[in-house]
């Protein structure tokens, strides 16, 4: 059995997939009204309306800064930095849509950087592709709306720039995707990770913002770790910084993309494909996962005595494939770490699984039925996942 907590390179550099140092902290505070939901959400603060909740929802584009921060340093390219915003806020936004939230958002960002590495042509195309990002959103049907931010000049904090963002909505309880739906005997639609949806303007290599501590260093090569002593925590150890095979401008193996522009390639959001799924088919949703921290794992803190079977996963894509040979990363952490090639996925019974595919493939989005849900085989009656890899079966137990 695969263990439930990474163990190897990635805990090495710092990083914990299943953050179980944190959520053996907030496990035990309030979970808000609906316990079981994607977000904790809490009663109306706001306007005090009973009929109303509120959600708070704070995350980022993670180390995934730093690459772009490598690209901007050599290429003098600010613009790369307009991908990180969209990042940041899309991290925020699909975790959302996972409690059926897309209306009435306000959010604002937080960037921290080293004013000397991270000049104002960097920080002008953080802030204006973050409004720029927003507007592209609301003419999708996403009413997000920009509340402002905070920039910080954190040199003693930073070696190079920090970009985060947090969203605030209020919504009905009534439309709220509850996660206690999530049980025995629902099909699991995944939406693909890569390709190019309709509304994207550059194919998108599905690499999402988690992992990127390790794709960065597995990837890149040892002169990264000399030309930017600032990208890395110098306690970690010097075999697992930047100890790759490329360059950012190498072409990635059965791909059109450079490294660089795979790893970059900006976090594809699934509203558009979850909005049109609650609007024209009420009711089809029993539940949501956006596979973000913990990769394939993601799912087995929702539900309850649920044993989550994924038996058709979707093909990986050519970046994670590059990752995984350049690395030697066991197939395990392979799965926990990234997406693997599906980032969103979708619970519903089995004879509305078509269309949930059907709704996906209208907007050049990719999906199958990549396995279902069934009565957890724990003793204990706890939830379990198993990952069909090859000839292998790789299992995940429950997050403690």
């Amino acid at each position: 059995m695969a263990s439930s907590t990474v163990t190897g390179r990635y805990a090495l550099r710092g990083v914990s997939a299943g953050k179980e140092d944190v959520h053996a902290a907030v496990d035990k505070l309030d979970r808000g009204i609906f316990a079981g939901a994607f977000c904790k959400i809490t009663k109306d603060y706001l306007t005090g309306l009973k009929s109303r909740c509120n959600v708070i929802h704070s995350d980022g584009s993670g180390t995934k800064s730093i690459i772009a921060y490598l690209w901007y340093r050599e290429t003098g390219d600010a613009s790369v930095f307009r991908g990180i915003s969209q990042d940041s806020i899309v991290m925020n936004i699909d975790d959302l849509l996972c409690i059926g939230a897309a209306e009435r958002i306000l959010l604002s960002n937080t960037v921290n950087r080293n004013a000397k590495n991270v000049g104002a042509d960097a920080l002008a195309n953080l802030i204006n592709g973050s409004e720029e990002f927003l507007g592209k959103l609301r003419k999708l049907g996403v009413k997000v709306f920009s509340g402002g931010g905070e920039t910080a000049d954190t040199g003693d904090l930073t070696g190079a720039v920090v970009v985060d963002s947090c969203a605030v909505a209020v919504m009905k309880r009534s439309e709220v995707i509850t996660g206690d739906k999530i049980r025995p005997g629902l099909s699991i639609v995944g939406l693909s990770s890569w390709g190019k949806a309709s509304y994207e303007d550059f194919e998108n290599s599905g690499i999402g913002s988690n992992g990127l501590t390790s794709a960065r260093h597995d990837m890149l090569c040892p002169y990264y770790r000399k030309a930017y002593p600032e990208t890395y925590d110098a306690n970690t150890p010097k075999k697992l910084v930047y100890c790759g095979p490329y360059m950012l401008d190498d072409k990635l193996p059965e791909s059109r993309m450079t490294v660089g522009e795979a790893l970059l390639s900006p976090t594809r959001t699934y509203a558009p494909v979850v909005m049109k799924l609650l609007k024209k088919h009420p009711g089809l949703v029993k539940g949501l996962v956006h596979c973000s921290g913990g990769g394939q794992t993601k799912c087995v803190r929702f539900g309850r005595g649920v044993h989550f079977v994924k038996d058709d996963m979707m093909p990986v894509p050519p970046i994670f494939k590059a990752i995984q040979s350049a690395s030697g990363t066991g197939d395990s952490e392979m799965y926990e770490v990234y997406n693997m090639g599906h980032r969103m996925e979708v619970y519903c019974k089995p004879s509305d699984a078509d269309k949930v595919v059907k709704v996906s493939k209208s907007f050049g989005i990719d999906a199958r039925v990549i396995g279902r849900t069934e009565k957890s085989r724990r003793a204990d009656g706890k939830n379990h996942v198993s990952i069909r890899c090859g000839d292998r079966v790789l299992e995940y137990g429950p997050r403690d």
